[in-house]
């Protein structure tokens, strides 16, 4: 029976109170606690009376004494009422009743270990099955008394294993009674005392078995853990400064925080290892040593996790973790293996996650001299890889990245904690060696992790407009300990966060400035706005005393210096410290950390009388009686230091020598010798710093660590962040230099290929990120990628790019990442379209280029076709049509698992062996979607835009081009000129914002050294006639700055090499045709008309576009809606040009000249409307350059003068022309002109412009061709072909001059230019055509025209006879020459 009840152990008997009282009968379940209790008697009774083993030596014989009897009896009385018909509830029944018994077993010192085992056993029955609760009567006296006993258990003297035993089931029945639910009837001190009971036996253990000891520790871990748990039910009493939730005078109603403040700072003091606290309350002591300090980090972390944020509502505990437990496990992390500083980092890492409010200065203290300190490898490989395993675990919490941003990096009197740790990542991940280490390896999957964790929390789906991001200082405030009042509000928290990081930024270039020049410093803190102006003592106080890496020499210099404002600067210097509270050698060795103490001794007094002054107001002993002493005092630690410390002192100073050298100084009294004597032996033991360098101290020493626990009580509490602040950009700004240049490194150095994915992935998130203001890091990014495709190898040959493209996964998968980036973040993009367009135009050059890039509307066609068994799920890119621009769910679609893409498993044949290399490289590039690019480019901003065109035109030009054959050449550049005019057409409503650059770009490629115009001017010009096209395919605009842009480029094109107008002749004249047939009502220019008319007449010069430029010639002109006054003379000159041609049939150029003549009379109704253009579709457009164009010849004369002698000018030059029909239609036409002129109402200026410039030109130009054919051989039937044109053009001449007779005669030069007419009637009155004294058509016509013009000018009285009139006698005379034969019959009063 005994042994049966040593063997009920904890997992024999497990009850469910609910599940038992649900399946039985409530009186079954009494009869089965009787049971239980009459079986336990009954074993402890059996043990009692068992008769000692004749073989040991270690159990001396049982006799029954009195304490034997009364133990008995007791247990015998038990019994006597478990089954007693009068026995009520056991629930009901005060627990002593049946606990007592089995108690007084327990503590008795006359009974055999066995008996006090199986007692032990039996109270953990009772206690694990609930027979009474926090409500049972007697309650608490039970379960103190339960504690009492077994925490007072007496062992007689037995052998090891039953002690060890008996040891065991105390554990177990520690771990009951803190379990049960009585156990909240507890004081603090019995859980102290349960406690520190299963410790001492954890102790004990250290030299017994095994087993004892981890279950002793197993039962520790699980009070702790019970203990804790109660935590967040514990209330704090309102002004209870030690956090308990009983109060002195109040009832005891259990235990609370008080128990747990004791607790816990007894587990903290495990870990100072040879200054722990002898126990919770003051017993037992332990051997300090790595297991230990294990074993108590185990216990804080479980703590911690049950306590949680509960622990931060008590002060006291929260006092603890700050100041104690921070302490120590900063102290030991880098004094400590592997296992210590890995469970060090687990417990910082718990108590940030529910503390990190509470311990802004100690996270960063363990972070800048723990984690990232070891991470550098200052400690061995094995605590690096630990501390870099550290860093990635809180790199992996979501909001770890922008609370230290915020709170640290962000903060001018903070390390910039995020900043240095992203840098340490890169640097340790950084690969030197390949394969990657360990190591590495793991400091580049933390780097990835943060990229991606930055890149998902970025909130914004529209990129804002740059200017949001730029903000500036235009005024100072103070700002050193400013806090946000305005955090409720995200946009007030947001512009305060970037501001002081701004701040923080200028004043670290300040300080660069300050220590190469104290007044460039100094005068960069006044232009930046960090100090006001005048400069302020305070600010500069500040600035000395706050920013990192200043030359701590200067700050002395300053200090020392005896101006009045340096001096003001001193002391605001001074009260920047909180001395309060600490002994003079801490506050001294504190203040001299901060600079270096000058040389100077007048310096030095002017320092130390601030800093006297400063702790004589602050001591809080009343020891000094004036700030004198404290000042003498203060020199005499100087002196003490350098006596102790410097190696030249042979002989040092005593301690009763210094305490003689300082008597009398406090008032004419001595200061306590017991303060002298403790600051003597704190400077001999630790030498104050006098000379401190500008670098930060890589240890914390226990003054500093004192500092910063006082600045923690009035510091700005930790900021949570949730990601919703828009702060992602300024966040990855920090680390983006080296992140780009470690993942570009690694991509290129490793052949892994899981590091080859998250490499892809982690740059994929950096270009999530940099498209918000980040161009140049996006830029940079894809420069590297476009260098891994292997692509712009200027060495390798086009046979060994294909075959390593086709046989190397990391070109593939850069161009597919390029490609990708190219495509969802292209409106970031800017320099770097060069390299991108220079890799499309590579692949274009190897024929991998499917034909849906430049022919968008048929990608899914070409699509199908190309990649029969590609999933949509297994697609890199998808387009923006079916996925959110910021989500973190498109960004998981947009890469996923490279390597798994680009084998395109399909079935159990991997794509590698599926087809040829060429059909599996079209799939990959097929998968790129080169073609969205451009085909979706009017999502790019008009920056981006213009790089793209720019990179395209430049490549189009030649540049960083090279061709292996003119085939080659040319089909590159039309390539690059059908990009161009793809990411032209899905524009056009933006044209003007883009296309000047564009046009500059054009000016510039011309001034290339090695530019040639073919093919790149051939392939432009067809380019913009297409964009001209899709131009005036669209409704009329008002706008007209496109079309004048777009002639413009036209014109530049053709004129860099016009023999392009004959080479591409067909495309022109077909561009042109369609335009001025289909669309003419949309131009509106005058440039437009004028280019498209030139150029139509130009092409049609060839017989292959002839008749096509006549139709649409004719069809404008015969129609005239879109004839105006402004493109009218181009229209004339394009249709002198179709009627003047050597290949246009008689009857085309006679229909053009009849429609040239017919148009006078628009010249006439335009004349008569005020130049309205009246009946024109086209009148209400007109561009103001359009009139701008006629300026000059309004000046002249009237529009209608200028718009008849361009019509005239025509006729004058159709009349040269070879063919005689031609010639005198022309000259017949242009008098039919001249009749329809008198509605004009031409002035006598115009009308002498007329004939000079058409009329007597026409005529000087006949004759003179007359004359060249004469002097010809062979040539007598082209010259009197010639002759008649010239008599109608002399006819033209007399009737055009009779009908503006009076006008001309009105003009001064009349006289002048009568003879102008006889010279010329001269001159065809004498020309010599060969004809052997034979009279021609002119001798023939001349006098009778000569005698018909002067008649009407006697007539008209022009030609008067009076005495002196000079045109009288001067006709008179010329008449005698040129035809006297008919003088006689003009003026025959002579004879």
């Amino acid at each position: 029976m005994a042994g049966a009840s040593e063997t009920f152990s904890d997992d024999d008997v497990k009850y469910d109170d609910t599940a038992v009282s649900r399946r039985r009968d409530p009186r079954l379940k009494e009869l089965g606690v009787s049971c239980m209790l009459n079986t336990e008697v009954g074993a402890v009774l059996a043990v009692i009376r068992r008769p000692p083993d004749p073989t040991s030596q270690l159990l001396p014989p049982v006799h029954e004494d009195a304490a034997t009897a009364h133990l008995l009896r007791s247990l015998k009385s038990l019994r006597s009422l478990i089954f007693h018909p009068d026995h009520a509830d056991w629930r009901t029944v005060d627990p002593s009743v049946f606990l007592s018994p089995f108690l007084d077993v327990i503590q008795s010192d006359d009974v055999p270990a066995v008996a006090t085992g199986v007692a032990l056993s039996a109270v953990l029955k009772i206690l694990r099955l609930d027979i009474f609760d926090e409500r049972a009567p007697g309650g608490r006296e039970a379960i103190h008394s339960v504690v009492s006993a077994v925490t007072n258990c007496r062992l007689e003297r037995t052998d090891p294993a039953s002690e060890d035993a008996v040891l065991m089931r105390i554990l177990q029945v520690l771990t009951a009674v803190m379990r049960a639910r009585a156990s909240a009837l507890l004081t603090d001190h019995a859980v102290c005392t349960v406690i520190n009971t299963c410790f001492q036996v954890a102790q004990q253990s250290v030299h017994r078995i095994d087993l004892l000891q981890r279950s002793a520790r197993h039962a520790m871990h699980e009070l702790v853990q019970a203990v804790f748990a109660h935590l967040p039910e514990v209330k704090v009493a309102e002004g209870d400064d030690l956090g308990s939730d009983v109060e002195d005078d109040g009832p005891v109603t259990g235990y609370g925080a008080r128990c747990m403040v004791d607790i816990f700072h007894f587990l903290c003091s495990l870990l100072n290892v040879g200054e722990m606290d002898d126990t919770i309350e003051g017993y037992g002591s332990i051997s300090s040593d790595e297991d230990v300090q294990l074993f108590a980090l185990v216990l804080i972390n479980s703590a911690v996790e049950l306590g949680g944020e509960g622990i931060g509502k008590h002060p006291k505990l929260l006092r603890i973790i700050q100041d104690d437990l921070f302490h120590h496990l900063i102290h030991y992390a880098t004094r400590s293996g592997p296992l210590v500083l890995s469970m060090i980092c687990s417990t910082v890492l718990n108590l940030y996650h529910f503390l990190r409010q509470g311990l802004r200065l100690q996270l960063e203290a363990f972070f800048h001299y723990v984690l990232l300190r070891i991470a550098t490898g200052v400690n061995g490989i094995q605590l690096q890889e630990v501390a870099i395993e550290g860093i990635i675990s809180f790199c992996r919490q979501p909001t770890f990245v922008i609370e230290m941003y915020v709170n640290y990096d962000c903060d001018p009197l903070r390390h910039n904690v995020f900043e240095e740790v992203g840098k340490l990542l890169c640097k340790t991940a950084f690969p030197v060696i390949n394969p990657m280490t360990a190591t590495q390896v793991q400091a580049f999957e933390g780097l990835v992790n943060v990229i991606t964790t930055i890149a998902d929390n970025v909130e914004i789906d529209r990129i804002p407009e740059r200017d949001l991001y730029n903000i500036d200082v235009s005024e100072y405030q103070p700002f050193w300990i400013e806090r946000c009042d305005g955090c409720d509000n995200p946009e007030t928290w947001v512009e305060f966060v970037r501001t002081r990081k701004l701040k923080k930024k200028k004043i670290m270039i300040a300080a660069n400035h300050y220590n190469r020049d104290e007044k460039k410093g100094l005068d960069f803190l006044n232009i930046c706005h960090l100090v006001p102006t005048p400069p302020e003592p305070k600010s500069l106080a500040y600035f000395f005393r706050y920013t990192p890496g200043l030359d701590k020499i200067k700050i002395g210099d300053f200090l020392g210096d005896p101006d009045e404002f340096n001096i003001q600067v001193l002391k605001e210097f001074t009260e920047t410290f909180d001395f309060s509270g600490v002994i003079l050698d801490t506050a001294l060795r504190t203040f001299l950390e901060t600079f270096r103490l000058p040389g100077e001794s007048q310096k030095i007094q002017r320092i130390l009388e601030a800093f006297s002054e400063k702790f004589y107001e602050q001591q809080s002993s009343e020891i000094f009686v004036s700030k004198d002493a404290v000042f003498i005092l203060c020199y005499s630690l100087i002196m003490l230091n350098t006596d102790q410390h410097n190696p030249q002192v042979k002989k040092k100073m005593t301690e009763e020598e210094f305490i003689r050298n300082n008597r009398a100084i406090n008032g004419g009294m001595d200061l306590p010798r017991e303060y002298l004597s403790e600051l003597f032996h704190s400077i001999s033991t630790h030498a104050i710093t006098l000379f401190g360098q500008a670098g930060s101290p890589t240890e914390l020493n226990s003054n500093q660590w004192a500092d910063l626990i006082k600045r923690s009580r009035v510091v700005e509490p930790f900021v949570t962040c949730d990601f919703k602040h828009k702060l992602s950009r300024e966040v990855f700004v920090a680390i983006s230099g080296p992140s780009v240049s470690t993942l570009a490194a690694i991509f290129e150095h490793t052949d892994d290929e899981e590091i080859l994915n998250e490499c892809v992935e982690g740059l994929i998130s950096i270009a999530r990120i940099a498209r918000y203001g980040l161009e140049d890091i996006l830029d940079e990014l894809l420069s590297c990628l476009c260098k891994f495709t292997t692509l712009l190898n200027p060495y390798a040959t086009a046979e060994e790019m294909l075959f390593t493209f086709s046989n190397e996964l990391k070109p593939r998968m850069a161009t597919l990442a390029l490609f990708t980036i190219a495509n969802k973040f292209g409106e970031s993009v800017r320099g770097s379209w060069k390299n991108t367009v220079d890799c499309l135009l590579k692949l274009k050059r190897l024929k991998l280029l499917p034909q849906s890039v430049i022919e968008p509307e048929n990608a899914a066609a070409s699509k199908s076709e190309l990649v029969p068994h590609a999933r949509s799920e297994s697609g890199v890119i998808f387009p923006s049509s079916h996925q959110g621009s910021g989500t973190s769910r498109y960004v998981s679609g947009l890469i996923g698992r490279f390597s798994q893409f680009l084998s395109l498993e399909s079935g159990a044949e991997s794509m590698l062996n599926a087809g040829s290399e060429f059909e599996n490289n079209l799939k990959i590039i097929q998968q790129c979607r080169i073609g969205n690019i451009f085909s979706e480019s009017a999502k790019l901003p008009d920056e981006s835009l213009q790089n793209l065109g720019r990179a395209l035109i430049f490549a189009a030009a030649g540049k960083g081009q090279k061709f292996s054959t003119p085939v080659e050449e040319e089909e590159t550049v039309g390539f690059c000129w059908d990009l161009i005019s793809m990411i032209v057409s899905v524009n056009l409503h933006r044209f003007t914002s883009f296309w000047p650059p564009f046009h500059d770009c054009f000016a510039v490629v011309s001034q290339f050294p090695l530019f040639s115009p073919c093919p790149f001017a051939e392939k432009a010009i067809v380019a913009l006639f297409k964009i001209a096209i899709k131009l005036f395919s669209d409704p009329p605009r008002l706008d007209k700055l496109p079309e004048e842009l777009l002639f413009k480029s036209i014109n530049l094109m053709w004129k860099l090499d016009k023999e392009i107008l004959d080479t591409c002749f067909e495309s022109i004249a077909e561009s042109t045709a369609e335009i001025l047939s289909m669309h003419p009502e949309n131009i509106q220019t005058m440039l437009g008309w004028k280019t498209l008319l030139h150029l139509l007449s130009v092409t049609g010069r060839h017989p292959e576009t002839f008749d096509q430029g006549v139709e649409v010639l004719v069809k404008l002109m015969s129609e005239g809606t879109n004839i105006s006054r402004y493109n009218y003379p181009y229209c004339i000159e394009a249709a002198f040009g179709f009627a003047a041609l050597k290949i246009s049939p008689l009857e085309k150029s006679s229909e053009i000249l009849d429609l040239m003549s017919e148009s006078v009379n628009w010249i006439i109704q335009w004349h008569k409307s005020g130049f309205s253009d009246p009946g024109n579709a086209n009148s209400s457009s007109s561009s103001s350059s359009a009139e701008e164009g006629h300026k000059t010849g309004a000046s002249a004369g009237n529009l209608a003068a200028n718009l008849f002698m361009k019509l005239a000018e025509s006729f004058r030059k159709t009349s040269l022309v070879r063919r005689e029909e031609i010639r005198n239609q022309a000259v017949a036409e242009l008098r039919k002109c001249f009749a329809a002129t008198e509605e004009l109402e031409f002035p006598p200026a115009n009308c002498l412009a007329l004939f000079n410039l058409v009329i007597f030109a026409m005529v000087d130009d006949l004759h003179e061709k007359m004359l060249e054919y004469s002097r010809r051989e062979n040539s007598e039937r082209e010259m009197r072909s010639m002759e008649n044109t010239l008599k109608e053009a002399m006819e033209l001449l007399v009737e055009v001059y009779l009908r503006y007779l009076i006008p001309l005669s009105q003009n001064p030069g009349f006289r002048t230019f009568w003879l102008g007419v006889m010279r010329r009637m001269d001159t065809c009155m004498k020309a010599d055509l060969g004809n052997g004294g034979e009279a021609g058509l002119l001798q023939e016509a001349v006098p009778a025209l000569l005698k018909k013009m002067i008649v009407e000018m006697k007539e008209k009285e022009v030609l008067v006879q009076k005495e002196g009139d000079e045109l009288w006698e001067t006709t008179n005379i010329q008449i005698q020459w040129i035809a006297p034969s008919v003088k006689e019959e003009l003026f025959p009063e002579e004879f």
